[in-house]
């Protein structure tokens, strides 16, 4: 129950914000418009899907780690996290009721992206593609937004969020198979690349979009999306503690 109690306090804040949650909905969008003016410059023939599908897993992993850990950290900042761990509630009820309250916000952006992109790029696919990659997102959205919660212990304000940006979300655009087959890398810069949990989002997505959907290469991406929100989730519980 407090898992619960916890993420409808996380939503009504986030609604009562009016102005936060408008930016939340729209910057997405005009990121996505740019980014068709962007290939509209392309040359006919150019393998638009192959790097616009995988956009909207990036898209999901960057917003949902920097919203979730700046709202964390803010959280940290007025003590809310104290109070709470001051009361009895358990680290993991904290945690598991962020993701919840957080991850509406972080699905409803993965949707609003993936509508878009598949309107004003007039791409077409069958149900069953359209299915793996809702599912994609959502575990991505999760696998997030725990990162976001992970990553904001090691900050004591809003600010020192900030440097984890070219770490986490520059970094993983070029070696995670987003930008280029990662095979063309060298070793050492694939294998880093490995560490990164948006590899294995992008890699579904593009496994979703393979003719008549790769089932197999999808279910193994997934199944280390599911390994990386295991792991975040007990390394978040362990080292979650009150603020400094």
């Amino acid at each position: 129950m407090k898992v619960f109690i916890i993420a409808k306090r996380v939503i009504q804040q986030l609604i009562h914000d009016k102005r936060f949650l408008g930016f939340s909905m729209v910057v997405p969008l005009i990121i996505a418009y740019f980014l068709k003016l962007f290939f509209d410059t392309m040359p006919p023939g150019f393998p638009v899907e192959n790097y616009v599908v995988p956009f909207i897993a990036y898209i999901v992993y960057f917003l949902t780690f920097l919203l979730t850990a700046l709202l964390v950290v803010q959280e940290r900042v007025n003590d809310t996290l104290n109070r709470m761990l001051v009361n009895g509630v358990k680290r993991l009820d904290i945690i598991l009721g962020y993701v919840v309250g957080y991850l509406g916000l972080a699905f409803l952006q993965a949707g609003l992206v993936l509508v878009e992109v598949l309107w004003i790029f007039d791409l077409s696919y069958e149900t069953n593609a359209i299915l793996a990659m809702v599912g994609t997102l959502f575990l991505q959205a999760v696998v997030s937004v725990l990162l976001g919660i992970f990553i904001s212990i090691f900050a004591r304000k809003e600010a020192q969020v900030i440097p984890f940006i070219p770490l986490l979300v520059v970094l993983p655009a070029f070696l995670s198979g987003f930008l280029t087959d990662t095979a063309l890398l060298p070793r050492w810069a694939e294998i880093l690349g490995w560490i990164f949990p948006l590899k294995y989002g992008i890699s579904a997505m593009q496994a979703a979009i393979a003719p008549g959907v790769d089932t197999t290469e999808l279910w193994t991406q997934l199944g280390y999306l599911g390994i990386f929100l295991v792991g975040l989730t007990i390394l978040s519980a362990i080292t979650f503690k009150e603020r400094d």
